[in-house]
Parts: C-alpha cells; sequence; structure tokens
C-alpha cells in the first residue's frame, strides 16, 4: 500500500480521518458511490472540502494511486470529483487509480480554489 507522504492525516482539530496508517487485515474497504443531502452537517462539508482542497494540492490533474487514502472520505467523492482512472477499475484495490475532475471540483467545490 502506497503512503501518500505529505498528505493530511486528518482535517485538523477533528476526527474526519483523511488516511489510513495499515491496510486492514480483514480485507480492503471497496470504494462506493455515497449520496451527499443538502442537509448534511456543516462539519461534514468542511471534511470534505479540506480533503478535496488536500487532493487538488497533492495531485491536481494527474492520476494516482488510492493508496492509503480513507475509503469512507473518498466514497463521499467517488464517481463525482474522483473518477476512476483504470479499465477495468477494482474498487477494492489499494493500487487503484483515480483522477479528479477538476471542472467539477470547481463547481460543486468552489471554496477548495480560494486560497487563504
Amino acid at each position: 500500500m502506497l503512503k501518500h507522504r505529505g498528505f493530511p492525516g486528518r482535517l485538523p482539530g477533528t476526527d474526519f480521518q483523511f488516511t489510513i496508517r495499515r491496510p486492514n487485515p480483514k480485507g480492503i474497504t471497496p470504494l462506493v458511490r455515497r449520496d451527499r443531502f443538502k442537509d448534511r452537517k456543516p462539519a461534514d462539508r468542511r471534511a470534505d472540502t479540506a480533503f478535496v482542497r488536500a487532493l487538488m494540492e497533492q495531485f491536481w490533474d494527474q492520476p494516482f494511486e488510492r493508496g492509503n487514502l480513507d475509503a469512507g472520505r473518498l466514497s463521499w467523492l467517488f464517481e463525482r470529483e474522483v473518477k476512476a482512472y483504470d479499465d477495468p477499475f477494482d474498487p477494492a484495490s489499494y493500487e487503484a487509480q483515480l483522477i479528479l475532475d477538476l471542472p467539477l471540483i470547481q463547481s460543486t467545490f468552489p471554496e477548495a480554489f480560494d486560497r487563504d
């Protein structure tokens, strides 16, 4: 499992996890598309925005390996802002290649493009 050096492990000051420390001994958690509803808590939306910003800073328009990125956090974005790059795609592989849909991110998470 590739560890993405320099990628934040979590949203600072919270328990929102962005990476995992080691492979799951029970098996790899597959990526699945999770629906995001408009009534999500503001903290969840902040975590999504921070995760998207970290992905953009690390990978921008280049394909990247799933590696130690948290499956739960990726699943909130999967098949929308984060798309499968491999064909065929294995959602239960740490080596699976993903890519960001930057135009969609700009419309869905415009604040991720803002620089503080």
